[in-house]
């Protein structure tokens, strides 16, 4: 047993050591033959260890990103599997493998495409062939999805079992991924069928093949690395927690022709637990946090049942309509003068019947320019559980033009949004 864990220890150096010579500037050729010789294969999770920990030694994220595609590469073909990757139709990670094969076929037909062209005189338009390239490569920017599902949904999950590694690498390549797909794009788009063969061979060398390349080096390390230790690691309920949200997100290039069903409940927790937290079917909050949350929130907020009860009422720092705890308990038609209580009977009736879910006004007082709307509050069923009147003050937001951007990311030049 020492014997085994001395070896996997020593095994694990050994790869940090290969990593470091890659950031030296050492050949991938040559890091690759070493590896091969003194590694022999490499089990799965020793390579997410490996990441974790030089990136709590120091060595920076960024290192660490651009490192990725290299060692990546160079351990391509020497990585070990689990023998027991036997995955049920339907499943969220057979929907993954699925789109990886629908990924790899665009790849494929844009690296053909791409091959066409260089014999081409580069002189003459490119016709047909830019028709091609378009089409295959606006349908390689459905990855999207995939890699939405992968950050929103499988990397919460690993998290949870202690595994950072893929989260905090892979999706910063998902960003130069998308930054390389938004490039070739925005540029295609602006193209005619008049483009020459030397514009668009310019422009392929430029965005469209590094993109193609960096999305299939991403389909080897899901394969290799993520999808293996993902089934090794999550248990059913937490994959059904991942299939039941996955139609948040959609599917990339196909739609599951199976239907997984888990034998694994999925709970939506609507109730307090011990810890003295309420239970939301996204999330938990205690009382304390979720007031804070209601009070912070840019409108005031007035909740009335079903019976016409006032409930609740939200005490942000800026209140548009003056309110007290004594309306607690009152009735809603209670709290309008006669003049306008017609038009509160209508907007109830009218939810309560269903007729409407919503009715809005906009009023200007003083200086201020007041959006006020009502909302009809309904469970699963469609029952009615009572109203919620949301009032805005718009007035500075109403005089916004053009756009204020989140700061852009260093390493891509695209924004966090």
């Amino acid at each position: 047993m020492s014997e085994t864990l001395h070896s996997a220890d020593r095994r694990k150096e050994l790869l940090k050591h290969m990593i470091r010579q890659l950031n030296s500037g050492e050949a991938v050729d040559s890091v690759r033959g070493s590896l091969v010789r003194l590694l022999g294969t490499v089990p799965y999770e020793q390579v997410v260890q490996v990441e974790q920990e030089l990136m709590a030694e120091g060595l920076p994220q960024e290192e660490i990103l651009k490192l990725c595609d290299v060692h990546a590469q160079a351990l391509r073909g020497h990585i070990e599997q689990p023998a027991n990757l036997s995955v049920p139709e339907g499943h969220p990670l057979d929907v993954f493998k699925k789109e990886n094969e629908a990924i790899m076929w665009e790849v494929t037909a844009l690296d053909k495409l791409f091959n066409e062209l260089e014999s081409l005189d580069e002189s003459v338009p490119a016709g047909e062939v830019f028709e091609n390239i378009r089409k295959h490569f606006f349908s390689l920017t459905d990855v999207g999805k995939h890699y939405l599902r992968k950050e929103n949904l499988l990397f919460p999950f690993l998290e949870n079992h202690g595994i950072t590694g893929p989260s905090t690498v892979m999706w910063g390549k998902h960003d130069e991924i998308r930054a390389w797909l938004k490039a070739g794009s925005d540029a295609l788009e602006k193209f005619t069928d008049r483009v020459t063969v030397g514009d668009l061979s310019a422009l392929v060398d430029f965005a469209l093949k590094p993109a193609g390349n960096a999305t299939a080096e991403m389909v080897m390390k899901e394969e290799e690395i993520l999808f293996p230790m993902s089934w090794e690691k999550l248990d059913e309920t937490e994959w059904a927690q991942i299939h039941h949200q996955t139609g948040d997100y959609g599917y990339c290039l196909i739609e599951p022709e199976a239907q997984w069903e888990p034998a694994a409940d999925v709970e939506e927790p609507t109730t307090g637990d011990a810890s003295g937290r309420i239970r939301l079917s996204t999330g938990t909050m205690t009382p304390v946090e979720l007031t804070a949350i209601l009070n912070t929130i840019p409108f005031d907020m007035t909740f009335v049942d079903r019976d016409d009860t006032v409930r609740y009422f939200t005490r942000g720092k800026e209140r548009i309509f003056a309110r007290s705890k004594a309306i607690i308990g009152r009735k809603v038609q209670h709290c309008h003068p006669p003049k306008s209580m017609h038009v509160v009977e209508k907007i109830l009736s009218d939810f309560k019947a269903g007729r409407e879910e919503n009715s809005a006004f906009w009023i200007n007082l003083g200086a201020k320019f007041i959006h006020i709307e009502y909302f009809a509050l309904r469970d699963e069923s469609g029952e009615y559980l009572g109203t919620l009147e949301v009032s805005q003050d718009l007035t500075e937001k109403r005089a916004l033009t053009g756009e204020q951007r989140l700061p852009a990311n260093d390493k891509t030049g695209e924004s966090h949004e």
